[in-house]
């Protein structure tokens, strides 16, 4: 199949297969007499992987190591796991930055009138050079 029927068959974009390829996570494909990429299921397959793994917020070089892991039958789930368990704890860590951001703009949210006058908390915090924390003591906004 083309790149094309290949994105279909995937739910991966065109662009985003060439790339993947450009990045080693799929092999550079044989072409045609004319120039046209040739895909199979295996790749479609692996497409599907990466989509997946992509979902789930694994970085470029975690799903090379996992799918080198996935190709290989005799891995040890070892691997996967602590690959798994690293990408669980980076969430963790950007989850809690997410929530602290979140929390710092609805404090100054509500502090600002949202009227006609000028003087806004929110644009004064995020011109402030000190940066925004609104969880340290003594914290004015």
């Amino acid at each position: 199949m083309n790149i094309g029927e290949a994105a279909r068959e995937s739910g991966v974009t065109a662009k985003m297969i060439r790339y993947y390829e450009s990045v080693g996570l799929l092999a550079p494909k044989a072409r045609t007499a004319s120039g046209y990429r040739v895909y199979g299921r295996e790749e479609v397959h692996s497409l599907r992987f990466i989509r997946q793994a992509r979902r789930l917020g694994f970085l470029v070089d975690d799903i090379r190591r996992l799918l080198a892991l996935w190709q290989d039958r005799s891995r040890a789930s070892a691997e996967v796991k602590s690959i798994a368990l690293d990408h669980v704890a980076e969430l963790d860590q950007r989850i809690a930055e997410l929530s602290q951001m979140r929390d710092t703009l609805a404090h100054l949210a509500s502090h600002c009138h949202g009227d006609d006058r000028p003087d806004c908390p929110i644009i004064e915090g995020l011109s402030d050079a000190a940066p925004l924390n609104c969880q340290e003591p003594g914290h004015k906004h």
